[in-house]
């Protein structure tokens, strides 16, 4: 095998600052789009910043239709419905205001208005879809976040549950990043603590399993420049912003979540969401998310508090954070070194632990952040039982895109002992 000798940076632009969500038709305008698809769950559809975007276009004159049907933890069948509607109306640019369920709905609609298709799974990743390389440019993409998680904004990445297989699955181009990720503080004031602690630990987690997946230098070197993946392995850029991104968790997590109203920190906690967007958006994540895709898919009757949701619903950050201590007990031997690090970066107290304690320390960590915020104490308190493990391996091991950058590999019987180990951790 001849390794990988390169890697690509790719982000989004980030627009940064208190109220800027009002510039949003200027944008629009600016550009000279004709038609614009906004979109938006049902649940902000109802807060005001969801009237600054239509009063920021009305203002400007842009024409625009309004998409406010989208599924938190969307499907493959809602990325159809909103695909339809792009399609119908012909519209040559999107505007997304939401969390990271928003924005990858946007994503996928972009992309396949752009480039219809009759095979969905066309650009679906491999092996689960055939992995299509994105035939080239899509349409403007303006992402609103109004979560501090999942970095959507910043990334070429859009995540859906397929529903033939009850697991979570993607599609990862650099060609799906939104044209600007609009980051405005006053947009995440209004999520309560669970939704809050939610998707701060997908910051988290975006951060550490970026900084802990393999060097880029150990993958496969593609082809052609076009096959390189979005999901490249740890880098000395990703590393910075996965690093910062840590230091910023462990000093604002905390106000963020029992100062809700504290501007600053949450400012602080959504430049860290895109900061570990940056990060993990090229170096990828692991297994914690590999294994989460089917735990979200596979949940029956769990509804996250705080979340109004007309269907079973354990939250992103949730199914992937209650997989992780496990996993960085396991992988933690790899790469000792990595693991203590992003553990002093999350506020571990190092003095005296070996980095050869690196992966310990790190789980002991994320384990003390979910008694503190009062997250579920591992798959069982979410309802899974050992007998679901079977069906979680079967779920997990398509997962190529983000399992292969493990530090350490896993297989079925490597994924039967780290669901087992991640049922119940105190």
């Amino acid at each position: 095998m001849e390794h990988e000798i390169g890697f690509e940076m790719a982000a989004s632009n980030i627009r940064y600052g208190r109220g800027i969500t009002a510039e949003i038709g200027m944008d629009l305008k600016d550009l000279g789009v004709k038609k614009t698809m906004f979109l938006t769950d049902p649940n902000i559809a109802k807060l005001p910043m969801k009237d600054t975007v239509i009063e920021s276009m009305d203002k400007e004159g842009v024409e625009y239709i309004v998409y406010d049907q989208v599924r938190v933890e969307p499907t493959d069948t809602s990325f159809k419905d909103a695909i339809d509607v792009a399609i119908r109306h012909n519209v040559d640019s999107f505007v997304a205001l939401g969390g990271g369920s928003v924005i990858d709905t946007a994503k996928a609609a972009n992309l396949y208005s752009t480039f219809p298709t009759d095979d969905f799974l066309l650009y679906v990743n491999a092996p689960i879809g055939k992995g299509a390389p994105v035939p080239g440019p899509t349409k403007p993409l303006f992402a609103i976040p109004t979560t501090a998680g999942t970095g959507s904004e910043t990334t070429g990445v859009a995540i859906f549950d397929l529903e033939a297989m009850h697991a979570k699955t993607g599609i990862a181009s650099r060609q799906l990043k939104p044209t600007l990720g609009i980051v405005d503080p006053l947009n995440t004031i209004t999520m309560p603590p669970m939704i809050t602690a939610s998707t701060a630990l997908d910051i988290l987690t975006h951060a550490v399993e970026s900084y802990t997946a393999i060097e880029y230098t150990s993958r496969p070197r593609p082809e052609r420049p076009i096959y390189r993946p979005a999901y490249q392995g740890s880098n000395p850029i990703s590393d910075m912003w996965a690093i910062k991104a840590m230091e910023i968790m462990a000093k604002y997590f905390p106000i963020a979540v029992e100062q809700p109203d504290n501007e600053e920190a949450r400012g602080m906690m959504a430049l860290a969401a895109a900061f570990a967007g940056v990060g993990f958006g090229n170096a990828g994540v692991t297994l914690p998310h590999g294994m989460s895709y089917p735990v979200s898919g596979l949940v029956r009757d769990y509804i996250a508090p705080d979340y109004v949701s007309d269907h079973p619903i354990i939250p992103h950050g949730i199914s992937v954070a209650i997989n992780a201590p496990a996993v960085f007990r396991f992988t933690g031997p790899a790469n000792p070194k990595r693991h203590w690090e992003a553990a002093r970066a999350l506020g571990a107290d190092t003095d005296g632990i070996k980095e050869a304690e690196g992966g310990e320390l790190l789980a002991d960590t994320m384990i003390g952040y979910f008694k503190r915020f009062n997250i579920p104490n591992g798959l069982r308190a979410v309802g899974f039982s050992e007998a679901d493990i079977p069906k979680l391996v079967e779920g997990t091991l398509p997962q190529h895109r983000v399992t292969k950058l493990s530090a350490r590999p896993a297989g079925e019987k490597e994924l039967a002992a780290l669901f087992k180990d991640a049922m119940q951790y105190w």
